[in-house]
């Protein structure tokens, strides 16, 4: 899968990872299926930042309000890996939900992007899926 994105929102991702770093920064994705517009960045009300993060379910309920009233979506969420690994871990895969949300990583000001899958028998040697539930996605600049 191919997915467009602003190239302003590579550098909101950079900066956003960057400001909270030796935390994690996590947030929202926005836009056109298909195509990332923006973020709407999160405080993480994770108790364990340097390890995890939790969107704050303030700005989760608004953003959702927020871009129906203008034909957008939640397209999924980021978060940063302060540890420098771009591939997600066996606790995102833990507390992933398939909803054919993307889900975003931004670690050492790299940038890669993932589709959330329904559970994958990690030993079945068809299977492309991180941990079980991660398909890597290519994030087109545009």
């Amino acid at each position: 899968m191919i997915v467009r994105i602003a190239s302003g929102v590579l550098e909101s991702l950079r900066a956003a990872a960057s400001a909270v770093h030796p935390n994690e920064c996590c947030g929202l994705i926005t836009g056109k299926p298909g195509l990332i517009e923006a973020i709407v960045p999160a405080r993480n009300v994770s108790p364990h930042p340097a390890t995890s993060f939790e969107i704050d379910p303030g700005i989760l309920l608004k953003t959702h309000r927020d871009v129906r009233a203008v034909q957008r979506q939640v397209l999924g969420h980021y978060h940063s890996h302060p540890n420098g690994s771009t591939e997600p871990s066996p606790r995102d895969a833990a507390r992933a939900t398939h909803n054919g949300q993307l889900s975003i990583i931004i670690a050492a000001g790299n940038i890669t992007g993932w589709e959330v899958v329904a559970q994958q028998n990690q030993d079945d040697p068809e299977s492309d899926a991180v941990h079980g539930r991660f398909v890597p996605v290519k994030l087109l600049g545009v």
